[in-house]
């Protein structure tokens, strides 16, 4: 479990910062982003299911 919490963190950090990066080159409304900001608050998820069992 321990194991993949951590994977699930590296992944959030890695996603938030492309996220951040991409919409500073275009803008936060890009498909691009928006895709990513979907997978971020899909990780996020599942990191709140693994703190709580």
């Amino acid at each position: 479990m321990r194991v993949r919490v951590r994977d699930l963190l590296f992944e959030i950090e890695d996603c938030r910062r492309q996220m951040v990066e991409m919409a500073l080159k275009s803008s936060f409304a890009d498909e691009q982003v928006v895709d990513l900001s979907v997978r971020l608050d899909d990780l996020l998820n599942q990191y709140q299911g693994c703190k709580h069992h």
